[in-house]
């Protein structure tokens, strides 16, 4: 039979559908339109008491309006749009369930479908046909039904994967009339840069990402075209992940499954992504249960879930996005790229989100229980990102965690937490808080050396957070390391002396650390810090590294980084006080600084650095 004869008029295909059915539609850009709208504004008698299933709703063809006329009645799995305000006036049923498991209730026949109407790329001369950018589970959808209607839209791209079907399929087919729903391209704003930026750092070469849409995706994208073999396994494909790929960092050579491709199950953006998607090899779309099985994901190593978080509060509960323009926001739907990234080798999970709102209040709360669209798991919860910097979570008492999230809120907002976590004894009851300091912070101090033995060491300027890390590091050092440090014999560094250290004004002190070990996992092995004096010319520098990382050229480095931080601030000289037997140290500040000045007397070398002629 040639599959053209099967082409009705919208309007006729009505004519078939019965009250009571169940009618599936397509999902985002691949929702039939125009059979939609017809279903929508057709008075014919047959069409009541309809239920229409649909795992993301996005179009504006399907509106309260006509819900709320109770001839039909919307049944999804995901949040979104006006279904917020739909499923509050009880006009639509949401089901909660994990995106992994939705083939199983199709097949099963849990979910019945009595229609599917899904939309179509224009077929071939075979009569093969692609269901386009949203797979989902379209396949189950029509092996249930006992009417397949495929609408024929040649704005609909033809792309590889498990996306084909035969003419042979459909029982009715119609042109469409209307365009795809096409996603504009987000606008970024500061803040979101900042985030990606740090993100970005996060996130190594030969990684595996996951896409959505929105602010923080089309910021990312730009952060992350200088990396090297990045691997795709998204759940949606989007006009910044275009941009990535095409700029040659997106390779998916180090990918253990689907290697040299980039898998997606939605493609949400403008006409221009859709029509480099159409016949790209480089692509390929499989359905949900694919892409969202936390095995596959896992398989692949770093792979790495970016989340945009709303709100966040100082023990770690995420509050997630809903409503118009987001693809995943129910806690359930996160759930698979969570598992994947426990999975895989080196994976991580990482929310971003800026430190305030539009309406310049905190995104970061005291607590969160008020707010809906809870992520829970907060124990699990590793990597909270805002503009002013990553709070990392893992393995952090709740009093931690407080510190590290205040730490990253905005500077006007910090002490207002502060406050708040003191009276709810979340902080010690002596705890401090330098308010000039939220300000002065140095974030712009970063960088990450390889030394010998291939150890790597990240540094950045101290933090409040630090407390314990910096209390676990005096510690380790032996007798005779705490004494060449202080010049006595130092058996105890309680709370109330080290709080007092990790709190750094910046004005007149420099303050940097060492870490060892994954971002989440670090280990703090190393501190170097100055001392301005009343003439603001002449520093004190002091410096600990753990014994276990001697000789390595740790010290030399940081002690370098001290004095190229010191020039910028307009320091002439550095001085230090060294026992006469601590070579090690000396030979430090020698090859830092070959032409220093040193006066031993009483058995401890007073050493004077003049940095503009240190070697650098």
């Amino acid at each position: 039979m040639n599959w053209k004869q099967k082409i009705l008029d919208p309007d006729k295909v009505m004519k078939k559908i019965r009250p009571g059915m169940s009618i599936f539609l397509g999902t985002g850009i691949s929702e039939p339109r125009t059979l939609v709208k017809h279903l929508m504004s057709s008075d014919y008698h047959n069409l009541v008491d309809l239920e229409l299933i649909q795992l993301v709703n996005f179009s504006d063809t399907i509106t309260l309006k006509t819900l709320d006329s109770h001839k039909y009645r919307l049944k999804t799995f995901s949040s979104g749009n006006m279904v917020n305000k739909a499923i509050a006036k009880g006009l639509v049923d949401l089901i909660p369930t994990r995106f992994k498991r939705l083939h199983r209730l199709f097949d099963s026949g849990r979910i019945q479908v009595d229609v599917a109407f899904v939309q179509i790329s224009p077929p071939d001369e075979p009569g093969n046909a692609s269901l386009g950018v949203s797979i989902d589970v379209a396949r189950s959808a029509m092996k249930q039904a006992s009417l397949v209607v495929g609408e024929i839209n040649h704005k609909i791209p033809r792309v590889f994967g498990a996306t084909f079907v035969n003419m042979s399929e459909f029982d009715l087919l119609i042109y469409s009339q209307d365009d795809p729903v096409y996603f504009k391209r987000w606008e970024t704003s500061p803040a979101f840069d900042r985030i990606a930026g740090r993100i970005a750092s996060l996130i190594p070469d030969r990684s595996c990402i996951a896409f959505s849409i929105g602010p923080l995706f089309e910021a990312l994208s730009k952060k992350l075209i200088n990396k090297h073999h990045l691997g795709v396994h998204s759940p949606v494909f989007t006009d910044a992940l275009m941009e990535l790929v095409k700029s040659g960092a997106v390779t998916n050579l180090y990918k253990n499954i689907f290697q040299g491709k980039s898998i997606a199950s939605y493609a949400f953006g403008t006409p221009d992504l859709m029509a480099w998607l159409d016949r790209n090899h480089l692509v390929e779309f499989q359905g949900i249960q694919t892409v969202f099985d936390p095995v596959n994901i896992g398989k692949n190593d770093r792979f790495v879930a970016v989340i945009p978080a709303r709100k966040v509060d100082l023990s770690g509960r995420i509050v997630l996005h809903h409503g118009k323009g987001n693809v995943i926001s129910g806690p359930m739907e996160l759930m698979e790229s969570f598992f994947g990234s426990q999975i895989s080798k080196k994976g991580r999970f990482i929310f971003g989100l800026p430190s305030r709102n539009l309406k310049k209040r905190s995104n970061i709360k005291l607590s969160t229980e008020r707010y809906h669209n809870q992520l829970g798991f907060e124990e699990s919860i590793n990597m909270v990102v805002t503009e002013y910097g990553t709070a990392m979570l893992n393995g952090l008492s709740i009093r931690e965690r407080a510190q590290a999230l205040i730490e990253v809120a905005h500077p006007d907002d910090r002490l207002d937490l502060f406050t708040q976590a003191k009276k709810k004894n979340m902080l010690y009851p002596d705890q401090i808080f330098l308010r000039e300091s939220s300000h002065l912070y140095p974030h712009d101090i970063y960088e990450q050396q390889s030394f010998k033995n291939g150890v790597k060491v990240r540094f950045r300027p101290i933090k409040p957070s630090d407390e314990e890390q910096m209390r676990r590091l005096f510690y380790r050092f032996s007798d005779e390391a705490i004494y060449y440090r202080y010049f006595y014999c130092v058996t105890t560094m309680p709370h109330s002396k080290m709080q007092e250290y990790v709190n750094v004004d910046w004005n007149d002190t420099m303050s940097i650390v060492g870490l060892v070990g994954e971002p989440g996992e670090g280990i703090l092995i190393a501190e170097a810090r100055y001392l301005l004096d009343k003439s603001g010319h002449s520093a004190e520098l002091a410096l600990i590294v753990d014994e276990k990382h001697n000789n390595l050229g740790i010290a030399t480095y940081m002690v370098n980084s001290l004095i190229k931080l010191g020039k910028k601030r307009n320091i002439d000289v550095f001085t230090a006080e060294i026992l006469f037997s601590n070579f090690a140290i000396m030979k430090v500040f020698k090859k830092a600084c070959p032409n220093l000045r040193s006066k031993l007397e009483d058995s401890v070398y007073s050493i004077v650095m003049p940095v503009g002629h240190a070697d650098r």
